[in-house]
């Protein structure tokens, strides 16, 4: 019945064949069967038949392979019949009968061997496997199949379920046989069989013969298969097909052809049992006890894939890419994802500290000697990325704590290799924020333990923890400077409690020596260890021998610069000229809609060009920009440029002079640079033949460029810039990725390493040296290094697109630390700060208007990035040309860029406010979930305080009490959008309850002063409210706002004169400080509409009621007392800075006065049943302080002479007697303060017709007798003069003379003085006495204007009249015989008796009056020497003034003028002077009586001191003796 050929001719229903035949096999069996007549009777002899054919012909390994085809082809048929009615029933029939049929007939065959039918089953089983492995063009060992294998090997696997269902199949004897194979089995087999749940993985190793050859076919497998994952396209599409995880059947079910297997898959099923067994927990031992060489096995296989890993990450630049792609595969193993709940968590914790232990200890050759010369070459950057990659998978299994604990474990017991120990350091301190504090913990134990034993090795460990930590910059840990300093630099220091411990630091530092970067050395220098005085020798040791050192390494003190930088560990930098254009970068974001694209330009200026340099040039370079800036501020060469140029001549002449004489092309106006050249020049600081070449150098390059003008200079390598822009295009693509936020501190590392790269040294340290001196910046006209404004511009713009491209994805709170630790990075790079400060100067303070909306938004995060790392930034010292706030004041970083944010104009109000609601929003959403007291240590003070500036100025709405909080948060949404509403948006963030909240902590709210302050800097011309407008929001401000408040919220408690005060303070205040922006208006004027509401203010405060006590029992007028507490604490020295001050000031106080309502100097009170008026203190104030701006010298000037009388007119109306009171403030004025009647007369002709006026306007009654006396002492004296009249003085006789004086320089040419003198002395006896006083005055007078002519030349008095006519009345004194040397005060005679005239000139005219004295010297007559006793004790004691005067150089003269100085010839020469009256003085002693020498003896001894000659002569002549031989008389003339 068998056909020939080997083919069965099987007809009927038991042709299992046929039945199972689907659409791709011949189903002509069945054909055949339809067309005969069948030859056996029944279906009994039909079966009977095809058992005998079965028996004579079947092969077992055949019909399991027939079996695996028929499963194959029944899915098939599945597919293709399923749907039809009764299809999946048949389908299930033909598997049941198919199984049974198999079990069947391997149970019949094993009958007939004598063998159990599932032994039989397992090894047929082994013998398919091994032909489906060996049918194969792949090499055996491949550890992946083929696609036909894998279909074979499936229906294989589901034949061997079927019979494990049965218990017709033996695992143990399977596994055996599998050992028994020629040649091990296929990998992906094996996972097959696993997968499968056929035969598990450890099963089949615990049945392995030989540990040692089950462990090397698994390491090869493995292997191989990360190498093969890696590989051809063919495999890659394998690898990744079955992405999603499903089981070998649910990917047969999509189609055989196109069945893959996920390789990643085999890894992780493998590594959960590896893990399983190879890290038992004690718990798992009794599940686990039938395997007894699978831990082992297990075990040792991780211990060599990772060995494997290690020495490929020993060998990577060796190794092929493949090699390091395939091993990069292996790591994910170490994903603690892929355990989850499979693996216990002790074992997975064991495993991981495990293999960091091994990574850590692994082959130990490297001696601490080469981790000291070594350890900058393995920072996090520069470490193999296999090795900080498997790093980073095993930190997420631990805790930044719990890792350092494990470091610190191994270090102390174990063998370690250093490279691993240090770059396992630099991965932590840079993906592990925490892990700074905790290693400053660890090297404080490490120092405690190390002093505590004076063990070497815990000392090594330190320090080299310290300087790798301290590689990866100051945004992630403290520079290694900052670190020595802080240990050892005090008294304090581990080194400080005993000599023991002293000399022991130093001996490891000497031990160090040999084998220490030059950095390194010099930071022990400059920052030494703290040594008592006794021990001092043993400092200065160690410096001998790290200076010794130094000088090996050809790296000299002298080359350290003079102004030292210690922030950078590279020794040497290589060159990195580059030329960058404006830089565009368009960042394209796809979404169903269309994409979004945001373009940023920060370049808006010139292209750059970075200057290569290499140490010690680069600090040649910073040593000669911070002389120049030094020079631009004094405009004298520094002293440490002279003391270089003399003690450090190698150093000036090899490094600094070259950075500074580079060729450039000279600008047509010196700038400071050629200022400076020229200055060393002119002090032969520069060499005539280095001055030459530089000067031919620089006129070549001129030439150069007007040859080639329009050639641009192009740049050799741009690759460091490339690298950078690279790089932070690879952080844009994890800001957006929420999944990829952990790669972040990673990738901000590389940036760092390419950004030091792109700057031209590494600024991976700052030094505490630099983080001591603030960073200097020209507001005015900021100046970026070259180079570094097209890097500044590069990092804004990516800084920008990250955080627009974050936030169309997410809000600020879910955007991850992308951007804060971005700018943390950039604040470490110290030499990047300058540029970085002066560009956000450039951008806000200058161009702030002009910028776009995606500018502002992203600047504005950025200044909030920059704040929260203000503790890594110094302060800045910003300059604002020649208008500078206060000299010498340095601000944070925050109150840097606010000081930026000024409010003049309608353009800058409207930037202020975008800026503003956009840095507060942001920060707002950023941190929404940080706590109230969190946010308030984040939030800038003055970023608040100039919002409620801004928004109430701005909106009317907000003007109330506004605290609602919106159904939805549309403050940053808001911002987002494309066309911003930026009013709306502030006043939806100043609704905002935990706005609100803010503003209620004392720190955050805007003082009534800090508010005047804001205010007073507006233009009114161009503000950007109307007249009407800001005046309504003054009302409220006032009135409504700060009135009312407390003063504990910058409020005035409703005190009306506490507010005035503050006003008063305030505009003071702003006028001494020189405009920001430029003077648009006079210093001395003061804004009309604050002064109206000051107005406002004061006469409200004049309508309260009249006290009852008496006038001497008020307290002091509080307007008063406010301009006097403001001179009280400054100090009165001679300075010219000083005096200039103060000048300035009581002029703005002149102005105030004046400003306000003129019956406001006046206080009225009342005394029993009248009412007095009180001009106390005003008199106080006059005396004291404002006669010391009055030009004249003995009267004020118009206006507030004017303002004073025009006030005491309109007080008198509240008198019941308005003259009486009037006269009794005139009567007062004549001795308490005689300088308001001198000003009348000086002013008289201006001011009679506006008092009288006045007068006539209030009280319709004759002028009150006060003013008629003043007005006939004018009258008198122009009779006197025009008309011969007599002249009859008034009393007291000072007035008459102020008055005669004053008509006189008004009236009478100069020849007729002397006339006017004469005519003087034909009164009658009885009035000479009055004359004698008369002209006393008169000459006291007239030297007032002759030293005012000296000091204020411009006022309209002349030198030479005024002595003219000085001489005139001295010789009509001298004539009549008038004791005048009185006049002149002095500290041994009497000031009572001319104290009226002295106490109404300012103390610069009675400081000068030595002056005026000797300026007198041709009228003195030889007599009066004889006749006044006194003479000589004047004449010594207003010499002894002139020559301290010119001694202390307190003689310079000053104009009215603040800032001007009249031409010193006009003033005559001070020292021709000097020597004129000590000429006179050595003639005159002889002459002198004896009588004249009684009261000089206080004077001898300080003309000694001053004068050594004169005193010789006075000490002679002052002994009686020496008058009796005198020979021969000394001619004075």
């Amino acid at each position: 019945m068998a056909a020939r050929g080997g083919r069965i001719w099987l007809p009927g229903p038991l042709s299992w064949r046929a039945r199972v035949a689907g659409r791709g096999g011949i189903c002509w069996v069945a054909g055949r069967a339809r067309k005969r007549k069948s030859a056996f009777g029944s279906g009994a002899e039909l079966r009977e038949a095809a058992l005998r054919v079965l028996d004579r012909h079947q092969n077992l390994n055949d019909l399991l392979l027939e079996r695996s085809q028929s499963v194959m082809l029944l899915f098939g048929f599945q597919v293709e019949d399923a749907a039809k009615p009764g299809g999946q029933e048949s389908v299930k029939n033909q598997e049941v009968s198919s199984e049974s049929f198999t079990v069947s007939v391997l149970q019949e065959q094993a009958l007939r061997l004598g063998v159990p039918a599932a032994i039989l089953a397992a090894k047929n089983a082994v013998t398919n496997i091994e032909r489906i492995c060996q049918d194969s063009a792949s090499p055996s060992e491949a550890p992946l199949l083929n696609l036909d294998q894998r279909k074979r090997l499936s229906g294989l696997l589901q034949t061997m379920k079927d019979l494990l269902a049965n218990n017709v199949f033996c695992r143990s004897v399977f596994c055996q046989e599998m050992w028994k194979m020629k040649a091990p089995p296929v990998l992906e087999a094996v996972w097959h069989l696993h997968r499968g749940d056929v035969i598990g993985l450890g099963e089949l190793l615990e049945s392995s013969p030989s540990v040692p050859a089950a462990v090397e076919w698994l390491c090869g497998g493995l292997s191989g298969l990360c190498e093969q994952a890696e590989g051809t396209h063919g495999d890659e599409e394998v690898a990744g097909h079955v992405l999603s995880g499903k089981t070998p059947k649910q990917a047969l079910q999509e189609g055989a052809e196109r069945a893959a297997v996920r390789l990643d898959q085999y890894q992780s099923d493998f590594a959960i049992v590896f893990l399983q067994n190879g890290f038992q927990q004690t718990s798992e031992l009794g599940r686990k006890l039938e395997f007894k060489k699978v831990p082992n096995i297990c075990h040792a296989v991780l211990q060599r894939m990772l060995t494997w890993v290690l020495d490929a990450v020993g060998k990577e630049k060796q190794e092929d890419v493949s090699t390091s792609q395939a091993v990069r595969f292996w790591l994910n193993v170490f994903n603690v994802s892929l355990y989850k709940s499979v693996v216990h968590p002790d074992s997975l914790q064991q495993f991981f500290r495990h293999t960091l232990t091994e990574v850590l200890t692994y082959n130990p050759l490297l001696k601490v000697s080469d981790a000291i010369h070594m350890q900058k070459e393995w920072s996090f950057t520069r470490t193999c990325s296999l090795l900080t990659t498997l790093y980073r998978k095993l930190f997420v299994a631990f805790s930044a704590k719990e890792s350092i604990l494990q470091l610190q474990q191994v270090l102390e017991t174990h063998e370690v290799n250093w490279q691993h120990i240090l770059s396992c350091v630099s991965t932590l301190v840079v993906c592990q924020a925490e892990a700074e504090q905790l290693f400053r913990d660890l090297l404080s134990r490490l120092l405690i333990k190390a002093f505590e034993n004076y063990d070497m090795e815990n000392m090594i460990t330190a320090f080299l923890i310290a300087r790798q930590a301290a590689l990866e910059g100051p945004a992630v840990f403290m520079p290694y400077s900052e670190w020595f300093k802080a240990s050892f630099g005090n008294a304090g220091g581990h080194q400080g409690s005993s000599k023991k411990a002293l000399v022991f630091l130093f001996e490891f530092l000497s031990e160090l020596v040999p084998f220490e970067a030059a950095l390194y050395l010099k930071v022990h220098i400059m920052y030494p260890p703290f040594v008592p005085t006794k021990h001092r020798s043993i400092l200065l040791e160690y410096i001998t021998l790290a200076k010794t050192r130094l000088a090996d390494l050809k790296v000299a003190i002298e080359d350290m610069g003079l102004y030292e930088d210690l922030s950078s560990t590279d020794e040497t930098v290589q060159s990195l000229p580059f030329a960058t254009q404006t830089t565009v970068i368009i960042l394209t974001l796809k979404e169903q809609t269309g994409k979004i694209i945001v373009t940023l330009d920060f370049s808006q200026h010139l292209p750059l060009v970075a200057t290569r340099v290499i140490k010690p040039q680069g600090q040649a370079l910073r040593d000669v920009e911070k002389a120049l800036q030094i020079f631009e501020n004094t405009r004298k060469i520094p002293t440490s440029v002279i003391e270089a140029s003399i003690f450090r001549r190698p150093y000036y002449t090899s490094w600094f002079l070259p950075a500074l004489l580079r060729p450039r092309v000279l600008p047509r106006t010196p700038d400071a640079r050629m200022a400076f050249i020229d200055s060393l020049k002119r002090a032969d600081k520069i060499p005539s033949n280095l001055y030459s070449t530089y000067m031919q150098a620089c006129r070549a390059m001129k030439e150069k460029m007007l040859q080639d003008e329009s050639k641009a200079e192009t740049s050799p390598c741009k690759e460091p810039v490339e690298q950078l822009e690279a790089e932070l295009a690879e952080l844009r693509m994890l800001t957006v990725d929420e999944a990829k936020y952990e790669d972040v501190p990673a990738q901000i590392a590389v940036i760092s390493d390419r950004l030091a790269s792109v700057l031209g040294h590494s600024g991976d340290e700052n030094g505490a040296a630099t983080l001591n001196s603030p960073i200097q910046v020209d507001v005015s006209s900021p100046r970026l290094e070259r180079g570094h404004q097209g890097v500044v511009d590069l990092l804004l713009t990516s800084f920008c697109q990250n955080l627009i491209a974050a936030s169309y994805f997410n809000p600020p709170d879910r955007q991850g630390p992308c951007l804060s630790l971005l700018v943390k990075m950039m604040c470490g790079h110290r030499n990047l700060l300058p540029a970085l400060l002066g560009r956000l100067c450039q951008l806000i303070y200058h161009q702030g208007p002009s910028l776009d909306d995606a500018h502002i938004l992203g600047l504005a995060a950025f200044v909030i990035h920059l704040s929260e790392s203000r503790a890594l930034i110094p302060e800045v010292e910003a300059s604002f040309g020649i208008s500078q706030p206060v000299p010498g004041k340095v601000l944070s970083v925050s109150e840097y860029w606010n000081s930026l944010l000024v409010c003049r104009t309608e353009e800058s109000f409207a930037f202020c406010l975008r800026f503003c609601t956009a840095a507060a929003s942001y920060l707002m959403c950023k941190f929404s979930s940080c706590s109230h007291e969190d946010l308030c240590a984040l939030f800038p003070p003055d970023l608040v305080k100039k919002l409620q500036y801004l928004v109430p100025r701005l909106s009317l709405e907000a003007r109330g009490i506004l605290c609602e909080e919106p159904k939805t948060d549309p403050i940053w949404s808001s911002l987002s959008q494309s066309s911003l509403n930026y009013r709306r948006a502030s006043l939806c963030l100043w609704k905002q309850a935990r706005f609100q909240e803010l503003l209620k902590e004392e720190a955050f709210q805007l003082s009534f002063r800090e508010w005047l302050l804001l205010e007073l800097e507006v233009y009114p011309e161009k503000d950007i409210l109307s007249a009407s407008e800001r005046q309504d929001f003054h009302h409220w401000a006032i009135y409504q706002r700060y009135l009312p408040a407390p003063s504990a919220s910058g409020g005035c408690d409703g005190d009306l004169e506490k507010a005035c005060g503050v006003i008063i303070n305030t505009v003071l205040d702003s006028s001494q400080r020189l405009d920001l922006g430029g003077c648009v208006t006079s210093k001395m004027s003061i804004r009309p509409d604050v002064l109206c509401r000051l107005q406002e203010m004061v006469l409200e405060l004049g309508c309260r009621p009249k006290s009852l006590s008496g006038c001497s029992d008020l307290r002091r007028h509080f307007l008063f007392e406010i301009l006097q507490e403001r001179l009280k604490d400054r100090k009165h020295g001679s300075a010219l800075s000083e005096q200039l001050w103060r000048r300035q000031e009581l002029l703005l106080h002149r102005r105030i006065l004046v400003g306000l309502p003129a019956s406001a100097l006046i206080v009225t009170c009342r005394k029993g049943k009248k009412t007095m008026l009180d001009c106390e203190d005003f008199f106080h104030f006059v005396n004291s302080e404002l006669k010391n701006v009055c030009s004249r010298g003995y009267a004020l000037s118009y206006d507030i002479t004017a303002h004073f009388f025009r006030g005491l007119l309109n007080a008198s109306v509240g008198c019941e007697e308005p003259a009486e009171g009037v006269n009794n403030v005139l009567a007062v004025c004549q001795t308490k303060c005689p300088v308001l009647l001198f000003s009348a007369a000086l002013w008289w002709p201006r001011l009679e017709p506006v008092l009288c006026s006045q007068w006539r306007r209030l009280f319709q009654a004759p002028l009150a007798e006060g003013l008629e006396q003043l007005r006939a002492g004018q009258s008198t004296a122009a009779r006197f003069l025009s008309s011969g009249a007599v002249f009859q003085p008034s009393s007291p006789p000072w007035t008459s003379a102020a008055f005669l004086h004053c008509v006189l320089q008004q009236q009478s040419p100069c020849g007729r003085g002397r006339d006017v003198l004469k005519r003087l002395g034909t009164d009658v006896e009885q009035a000479r006495q009055c004359i004698s006083h008369l002209l006393i005055s008169l000459l006291f007078f007239s030297l007032m204007d002759l030293i005012s002519a000296k000091i204020a030349p411009k006022e309209g008095v002349d030198f030479q009249p005024s002595l003219e006519w000085s001489l005139e009345i001295l010789q009509c004194l001298e004539e009549r015989g008038t004791s005048w040397p009185l006049l002149f005060p002095s500290a041994e005679n009497d000031p009572g008796k001319y104290h009226v005239l002295h106490s109404a000139a300012s103390d610069r005219h009675i400081q000068l009056l030595p002056l005026a004295f000797y300026s007198l010297t041709p009228a003195f007559r030889p007599e009066l020497l004889t006749r006044e006793p006194t003479f000589l004790l004047v004449a010594l004691d207003l010499y002894v003034q002139l020559l301290r005067l010119f001694v202390e150089g307190t003689d310079l003269p000053q104009s009215d003028q603040v800032g001007e100085v009249p031409d010193l010839a006009e003033c005559g020469d001070p020292v021709e002077l000097i020597t004129t009256a000590r000429r006179f003085l050595l003639g005159a002693i002889p002459r002198c009586p004896a009588r004249s020498f009684g009261n000089i003896r206080s004077l001898v001894s300080v003309c000694e001191e001053l004068d050594p000659e004169l005193g010789v002569t006075l000490l002679h002549f002052s002994r009686p003796e020496a008058a009796m031989e005198l020979e021969e008389e000394l001619l004075l003339f």
